[in-house]
């Protein structure tokens, strides 16, 4: 027996131990099973039960059920929910079938058909009810460079891009719509000549000889996120649309007394506008072409520290940009170099977060947003006189050449270096610690909950 004094948890070695070896345990297991963690409890509890029933001889398995999703379709049919998961497959079928994905052939010589798996998962709904998804996926790693695919890049968008664009929502009061595209990657057209074998548990009988010709993209095809986005882009620049070049996921048409933005997220889309009948037509369009679901309804900156990472001695850099009160861009990282002085940390920064202003006012101009001039705040008054003094120093001669692009920002007038108060300066939270009084101020004057 150990004594501990009242109050005191962290004597209680055995237990504590016990708690840790549960946790572990309940966490590894429900990662693996791929549950959310919404079924913790349940995790928890047949952990424990394992471990009572470590010590027991002879050991017995009768009250023990495998949770979360099958990992096989043979584990699928065994599962005391297999009615559901052949719905599941069935619906799947249904929409590769109707989507006319692949057509019946035989095998040409020397090609050769790529394998395929059933992935299935329990999803949450917001009502609270639980819907079982069954996805066939085609095993990608089986295709070849040059054979099966050439090019599979394609456009991600930025999250400074969405926050950007919930920024204008909040200050112009402009309507908000999400929009889901269902089995998106079955949209897009494949130009290669690939084949695949029948589904498992649905392979037409007579045919068993034949395999599947692609004529639509799959999930698991590499080049499959490319064919979606090329089809989507496609699709939108034939009603109208222009496409941003600082970011490619992001389309904008303008009216006559008004604008419309669509934000591409592979499957997901947010559009925004002031006119509703607009919006609504161009969900109208998009239901056309594509099997949706309707989800329904600057001010920059900157610090930085000096040497403030123990191991590397180099500063960190922080930075916040505000539309309409809202944030939408920030940062808190190591810079690349070491830097000798605080005031050349401060100017790398201010290059850094020059760069970033530069992309935010250039989407803002493609959207019909021009910016005047920014204004570029830090606390470092020798490094705004660094940047706006370009003559030869004998203590800046070594910076590298690309950290001197501040100054072409000032004397091109596209930025102005302003001096900030060092107790003003709300980046400070960003690379240096702040008092709980500080914290709230700072995150207040950003548009953050405090």
């Amino acid at each position: 027996m150990e004594k501990t004094i009242p109050g005191t948890p962290q004597q209680n070695g055995v237990v504590e131990c016990m708690n840790r070896t549960l946790n572990e345990r309940a966490r590894s297991m429900r990662l693996h099973a791929g549950l959310p963690k919404t079924f913790w409890v349940d995790v928890v509890s047949t952990t424990a039960y394992l471990i009572n029933e470590d010590h027991q001889f002879p050991w017995s398995s009768d009250f023990l059920r495998r949770f979360g999703a099958p990992e096989c379709y043979d584990e699928a049919l065994q599962d005391e929910n297999s009615s559901k998961w052949e719905l599941a497959m069935k619906d799947e079928m249904d929409s590769l079938l109707g989507n006319q994905t692949w057509e019946l052939t035989e095998l040409l010589v020397g090609k050769k058909a790529l394998h395929n798996k059933w992935v299935y998962k329990i999803k949450n709904e917001h009502d609270g009810s639980k819907r079982y998804k069954a996805r066939l996926v085609i095993k990608g790693f089986q295709q070849k460079k040059g054979i099966d695919y050439i090019e599979i890049f394609s456009p991600v968008m930025k999250m400074s891009t969405i926050r950007l664009v919930q920024g204008m929502v909040v200050a112009e009061n402009l309507h908000l719509e999400q929009l889901d595209v269902k089995t998106t990657f079955f949209h897009g057209d494949l130009e290669e000549d690939l084949y695949m074998i029948q589904p498992e548990g649905f392979i037409v009988q007579g045919q068993e000889n034949l395999v599947c010709k692609l004529r639509k993209s799959l999930y698991g095809l590499k080049q499959a996120p490319r064919q979606w986005y090329k089809k989507f882009d496609n699709f939108m620049h034939r009603i109208g649309f222009k496409r941003c070049e600082v970011d490619h996921c992001c389309y904008v048409k303008f009216f006559d007394n008004s604008y419309m933005i669509l934000l591409l997220s592979v499957g997901d889309m947010l559009i925004v506008g002031s006119d509703i009948e607009e919006i609504n037509n161009l969900k109208k369009q998009l239901s056309k072409q594509f099997t949706m679901k309707d989800l329904g309804s600057t001010k920059q900156i900157l610090d930085a520290d000096f040497a403030g990472d123990i191991d590397s001695r180099k500063s960190t850099i922080g930075f916040v940009f505000t539309l309409g009160g809202t944030t939408i861009s920030w940062a808190s990282n190591l810079q690349k170099i070491v830097t000798l002085s605080t005031t050349e940390a401060e100017y790398v920064a201010a290059t850094e977060v020059g760069k970033e202003m530069i992309w935010l006012h250039g989407f803002l101009d493609e959207l019909g947003k021009k910016q005047e001039m920014g204004i570029l705040h830090s606390n470092s008054q020798s490094a705004i006189f660094l940047a706006k003094k370009s003559a030869f120093h004998s203590k800046s001669k070594h910076i590298q050449t690309k950290y001197h692009f501040i100054r072409y920002l000032v004397e091109d007038k596209l930025v102005i270096l302003e001096k900030i108060c060092g107790s003003k300066n709300l980046a400070d939270m960003l690379t240096k610690g702040a008092t709980i009084e500080k914290l709230k101020l700072y995150a207040t004057s950003i548009g953050l909950l405090a």
